[in-house]
């Protein structure tokens, strides 16, 4: 009881200023969209919470106030949910990444796999007899083959530092954006995400940084030298690593990544960029390569990948070999026919199912990925498979259709808004004898099911966890033509 009126006692005036109030006693019941959990509020609100777990009762600060909702804050825990665990990050609600490492991992599969269901039946209206178990990643720490970090002359202080009055001279960091704040970076000591040496490299960078006297990057002020680090390895066992300077300084720069490769010789690709540009988005900037080669591999039952610094590569691979094993076992392929492979980024699935398949067509958008679909094709010695590069509702058209053949399967991986509606058309007119939808938005992707549902209907679905400690879920579904 002491918690509760601690927090009202602490949160009542700010409540007042900005008509904020106190929820008392509230169950959570379920867990929702972008990792929050839900209760309901006397009033009959629902109450989307951030830091809270089903099971748990608590006492919430709201921040926002709708018609229909509330969203706020747990202030006070008057009971601890049973699906809690202890969250092994000591960034955990401060960094925001890995929002459901609180949650035990067979909880979260649970509300992921319920989260489809529930996306699938109540906003498609898709009638489905059942959803297969969701396939949960062996690996729920250290699974990511690609993280990104940011440099910051004035990093994040955490509540622990500013309450103990002590001056941070050194207010320097490398690690994550704080949620919602676009020049607030986290300095990172350990992140649990990807394996060894990701940790070493990220702290040997920084370290050698200042010793080297190299300016951190200011966002406000667009000043400073370093600017961001990216740190890619593969399944294979390589190693890729890219530091993205604001401005050029050969001698600073050479002296940072001469250090880092002698430090880490087993480093397979080492590159840099230099943008000085408003925002640090590499796809538009030269990629220079200091040492080893501009790639490293990624393999998959034989098949060699080639990824660059650009490259889109699934960020969890044990995971996406599980993935396109399903999409590979949906499609269910003789080797008599035609398959479409539609936004085939650089041509994994395509070519994951090109042995099964009399020949696959991939489309994409991406210029630089479609070269590298050519390119990995040719490399596997795969010969029936072709790739073209465009918007898809602008390419997939009856005339493409006319040029390449009529698809018997069509595979289709969009990004998470899902099919644009003239895609969706295209492939009602076109009328293939299977679609295999893969989604990493169940939401979208039951709009799309809604507008197909009249033909199609769903008769598997799969559900597939890339991103433990967190609320993403992809999800597979087979649609076949209605008798």
């Amino acid at each position: 009881m002491f918690g509760i009126f601690k927090a009202i006692l602490i949160f009542a005036p700010m409540a007042r200023r900005n008509k904020r109030i106190i929820l008392e006693g509230l169950e959570v019941i379920d867990a929702g969209a972008k990792g929050k959990s839900i209760a309901k509020a006397p009033d009959g609100r629902v109450v989307f919470i951030n830091n809270a777990v089903p099971g748990d009762i608590v006492s919430v600060q709201t921040h926002k106030k709708r018609k229909s909702y509330y969203e706020g804050s747990a202030v006070a825990f008057q009971k601890l949910s049973e699906k809690r665990v202890d969250p092994i990050c000591e960034y955990f609600g401060t960094c925001g990444g890995c929002k459901w490492q609180h949650m035990g991992y067979e909880h979260q599969l649970y509300f992921k796999q319920k989260e489809v269901e529930n996306n699938l039946r109540r906003l498609g209206g898709i009638e489905i007899s059942e959803v297969s178990p969701i396939l949960g990643s062996a690996d729920t720490y250290f699974y990511r083959n690609k993280m990104e970090f940011s440099f910051s002359d004035s990093k994040w202080l955490t509540r622990e530092q500013i309450e103990s009055n002590e001056t941070i001279e050194n207010r320097n960091a490398l690690g994550f954006h704080i949620p919602g704040m676009w020049d607030k970076i986290l300095d990172i000591d350990k992140c649990h995400l990807q394996e060894d040496p990701s940790n070493a490299i990220r702290n040997f960078v920084k370290r050698k940084a200042e010793d080297l006297q190299i300016p951190f990057f200011n966002t406000r002020k667009q000043e400073g030298l370093l600017r961001t680090l990216m740190i890619r390895t593969s399944s294979t066992g390589e190693l890729m690593v890219l530091i993205q300077f604001f401005e050029e300084n050969r001698e600073l720069r050479e002296a940072l990544l001469d250090s880092i490769f002698q430090e880490f010789p087993q480093i397979t690709s080492l590159q840099y960029v230099i943008n000085g540009k408003g925002n640090d988005t590499i796809y538009d900037q030269e990629v220079v390569c200091y040492h080893g080669r501009d790639h490293i591999f990624e393999e998959m039952e034989g098949l060699q990948f080639k990824i660059n610094a650009k490259s889109f590569y699934q960020t969890n691979s044990a995971q996406a070999y599980e993935l396109y094993k399903v999409t590979r076992d949906f499609a269910s392929l003789t080797g008599e026919e035609l398959v479409y492979d539609l936004y085939t980024g650089t041509g994994t699935i395509a070519q994951f199912v090109a042995k099964n398949a009399k020949k696959v067509v991939g489309i994409e958008a991406v210029p630089d990925a479609i070269e590298a679909a050519k390119e990995n094709a040719r490399n596997n010695s795969i010969e029936n498979a072709d790739f073209f590069v465009g918007d898809m509702k602008n390419v997939f058209n009856d005339r493409f259709v006319q040029e390449n053949g009529h698809p018997n399967v069509v595979i289709t991986d969009p990004p998470r808004d899902g099919m644009h509606k003239d895609v969706v058309s295209q492939l009602l007119a076109l009328n293939p004898e299977k679609i295999v939808y893969v989604s990493c938005n169940s939401a979208t992707q039951a709009r799309d099911l809604a507008l197909m549902d009249h033909a199609y209907k769903v008769t598997k679905v799969q559900p597939v966890d890339m991103f433990p400690q967190t609320h993403h879920v992809e999800n597979v579904v087979l649609l076949e033509k209605r008798g």
